[in-house]
């Protein structure tokens, strides 16, 4: 005896993606596809259609499964190498050339009680001065226009100087190293820089 149909409410299948469809569905739900099969319907279709049925079913999952292995590769990857190592732009070491009466900047965003510590010593000519001034935003704009301007932190002239500079708040704070021979002296400093960001997370102190 043949087995009886499936009741009224099983789900079908459609005949184009394979996806099962709900009973009575004129149209596929994810496709759109017209007259999917019903459940009496697919037992009753041809070896071909069964046969390509169950091949589109095959190769949905070996798709989902693909994606899936791939998400977790790339979470593992993520993991295992951390976050990436972004260089700060107020950690920086160079040689520089600055022109009488000049100056050469290094700036960046500093996090209120963190701390930007470095040194400075010129190069050539021997013994000549540098100096440093530190500007937040609203000052170092008032420098850029040649109005009175007031450092947050500075460093009178000499051949040397040790930066240590800790943020009051959160802001972009520019590091402005200035020739202090006038113009007409013609006289380029060439000085040597190095400065490093610090964070205040688990730092009491520095001397």
């Amino acid at each position: 005896m043949a087995p009886a149909d499936p009741p009224a409410n099983t789900w079908g299948v459609c005949r184009f993606c394979g996806v099962a469809v709900p009973p009575a569905a004129a149209n596929c739900t994810i496709c759109g596809a017209d007259h999917p099969l019903g459940a009496a319907e697919v037992r009753r279709a041809s070896t071909g259609l069964r046969l390509r049925i169950r091949f589109i079913g095959w190769v949905r999952s070996l798709i989902v499964i693909g994606v899936v292995g791939l998400l977790a590769y790339s979470l593992v990857s993520t993991v295992i190498q951390g976050q990436p190592n972004v260089p700060d732009p107020l950690t920086t070491a160079g040689t520089y050339t600055i022109g009488a009466g000049n100056f050469t900047l290094i700036s960046g965003e500093i996090t209120g009680g963190d701390f930007v510590i470095g040194n400075f010593s010129s190069v050539a000519p021997n013994g000549a001065s540098l100096q440093l001034e530190v500007y937040n935003t609203t000052e170092w704009d008032l420098f850029l226009s040649h109005q009175p301007a007031s450092a947050a932190y500075s460093i009178a002239p000499y051949p040397t100087g040790r930066i240590i500079y800790s943020a009051p708040y959160t802001d972009n704070f520019y590091f402005v190293f200035e020739n202090p021979y006038a113009t007409a002296s013609h006289i380029a400093v060439t000085a040597y820089i190095t400065t490093t960001y610090e964070s205040n997370v688990g730092n009491e102190g520095f001397g």
